[in-house]
């Protein structure tokens, strides 16, 4: 069976791509000529992996990469909290879905579409609530325009499901683990600043809530989908829901190092971010701390995921065993120091 992977340069679709190979899947992976392959295995030492060039925005090339594939990961997708240029998000995270749909429409062979949206797309969630798939955004106010560029491409995929179209949408939570620092990767970001003490304390009040998933959970989560995902439904794939205070504090642990000892308020977290990309502007680096970030780390975003358990066999483990694998990486690197 020969399966598409797009975004497959990227954090997730890296590890996507090798974790087919290994289950003795034909892969194509769809990536920019210009894309670091870092994440990638070796063509050369990897008979089923077949490169193809091109971009989501630019529909020939990927019409092209779709011919003679069975299955679409559609795991591409821009993700940043910030951008000097917002539209950009449109144009890879919602024209690049429609893409997709149009070459399967012209594209006779693929018989199953895996789209990876985002929990962003479902939206916050009150205070002590934990929320499953039928949680719909409300589109009253959003954190960042990454944010609102996932629930546009949302509806469009479960409007592509009511057309009959055999998608299936999966929500992935804060995914972190060892393999690539991309930007998608926050977690591995903030405890490097955590470790070198650039971020000296928890960040607020301590009280966020996020749905940690591991990377190789979030993968053998795409993978079930693809073989037992029934058509049109949604999956949440997410694992513990905790706090970042939870997630230093845990890391603390694990290295036997000290805890931050006090809170950063968030006002100074947002001036600081206000300061970050006035110079991210004049430097043309992204920052790692923005407006958008804090407005994030200011609401809770608890999920569950007894659908993909009870349907998919989805397993995903603990924050604690997570962060065991993925802090003897950081170190392994050179980035943390413990």
């Amino acid at each position: 069976m020969k399966v598409l992977v797009t975004g497959a340069s990227g954090y997730l679709g890296g590890h996507l791509c090798k974790s087919l190979l290994r289950q003795r899947y034909s892969v194509r992976a769809f990536v920019r000529p210009t894309s670091n392959l870092s994440s990638l295995p070796s063509i050369t030492d990897n008979a089923g992996l077949e490169l193809a060039y091109g971009d989501v925005t630019d529909y020939p090339s990927l019409l092209h990469a779709c011919s003679g594939c069975e299955i679409i990961f559609h795991a591409a997708a821009l993700v940043e909290p910030w951008l000097p240029d917002p539209s950009k998000f449109f144009s890879v995270n919602v024209e690049g879905l429609k893409n997709v749909l149009k070459a399967f429409r012209e594209i006779k062979t693929v018989e199953k579409i895996i789209y990876t949206s985002s929990f962003f797309a479902l939206g916050s969630t009150p205070d002590g609530f934990i929320a499953n798939e039928t949680q719909v955004h409300d589109e009253k106010f959003f954190c960042t325009e990454y944010e609102r560029s996932k629930v546009i491409a949302d509806k469009i995929a479960m409007q592509a499901a009511s057309d009959g179209l055999p998608i299936v949408i999966l929500y992935p939570g804060v995914i972190y683990g060892s393999g690539k620092l991309t930007a998608g990767n926050v977690v591995a970001h903030l405890l490097i600043e955590r470790f070198n003490w650039r971020l000296p304390g928890y960040i607020g009040d301590g009280n966020d809530k996020f749905s940690f998933s591991h990377v190789d959970d979030v993968v053998n989560g795409h993978i079930a989908a693809m073989r037992e995902g029934r058509i049109g439904e949604r999956y949440l794939l997410t694992g513990e829901n905790a706090s970042f205070k939870d997630v230093f504090n845990l890391a603390a642990s694990i290295t036997s190092t000290e805890r931050p000892w006090f809170h950063i308020p968030f006002w100074t977290v947002e001036a600081y971010g206000l300061l970050s990309v006035f110079f991210a502007r004049i430097m043309g680096k992204l920052p790692l701390l923005s407006p958008p970030t804090v407005c994030v780390l200011r609401h809770q975003w608890a999920f569950s995921c007894e659908k993909a358990k009870l349907e998919l066999g989805y397993s995903p483990r603990s924050l604690k065993e997570g962060l065991e694998e993925m802090l003897p990486w950081l170190k392994s690197l050179g980035s943390i120091k413990y």
